[in-house]
């Protein structure tokens, strides 16, 4: 079933859009690591598993979609792990630390939710807790094209849309200070989110356009 499932994912975004991925060069060879990627649209879950042929790979997803049918039917041969965005979700949270102790890939939004402006919002701190207590590196991932009124009206419109995956070098992030750990976590978020905005075209970096540290990082 998981094959074909991915064939069909393949196979169905060729038919409806014009898929571009770039930085297959920055994925680590081997070990877990952290993906972490802005959220624009619903197709956002899917185009991971179009961009990498992995099935180590498991993906958050809001605790939402759980009520729906399908997508309990998806997570089970997708590795969708349900998560409480807005409550401290213990046990998403040990079985993600598993995962990753066992050499998995973590596929996370820091924004916690689609953007409804079409550009980045302000990230939570969930993505860089789990990068910064479990040492691993962070791939940052750009996607474009996604939005659910561009994309599907698109579709309606019989258009093939263009979307673009764009990954960046990994970075890691310092152990956890056991003093002021919330300005550390706020600190690391603008971190992770600074390295998305830095592989983003100017109309889709939002919140974090006027950031210095993405000044920092688009000057280097």
């Amino acid at each position: 079933m998981k094959y074909f499932l991915r064939w069909l994912i393949r196979t169905v975004f060729n038919l409806v859009a014009r898929v571009d991925v770039k930085g297959y060069e920055y994925l680590p060879r081997d070990g877990s690591f952290v993906i972490a990627t802005n959220h624009l649209g619903i197709v956002d879950a899917p185009i991971a598993f179009y961009a990498l042929d992995r099935w180590d790979m498991f993906v958050m997803v809001a605790e939402k979609w759980e009520k729906v049918a399908f997508f309990r039917f998806l997570g089970k041969y997708f590795n969708f792990i349900f998560i409480d965005r807005f409550n401290p979700d213990i046990k998403a949270l040990r079985k993600v630390i598993n995962l990753m102790k066992e050499n998995n890939i973590l596929v996370i939004a820091p924004e916690g939710t689609r953007s409804r402006v079409g550009s980045l919002i302000e990230a939570k701190p969930g993505a860089s807790y789990l990068a910064a207590k479990l040492n691993r590196p962070i791939l940052p991932v750009a996607i474009t094209g996604t939005e659910d009124k561009a994309f599907f009206g698109n579709l309606k419109r019989l258009r093939r849309a263009h979307i673009t995956v764009t990954a960046g070098p990994t970075f890691t992030l310092p152990p956890l200070p056991h003093e002021h750990r919330d300005d550390a976590l706020r600190q690391y978020t603008d971190e992770i989110m600074c390295h998305i905005a830095a592989l983003l075209p100017g109309k889709y970096r939002g919140y974090y356009a006027g950031h210095p540290r993405l000044k920092e990082l688009l000057e280097a």
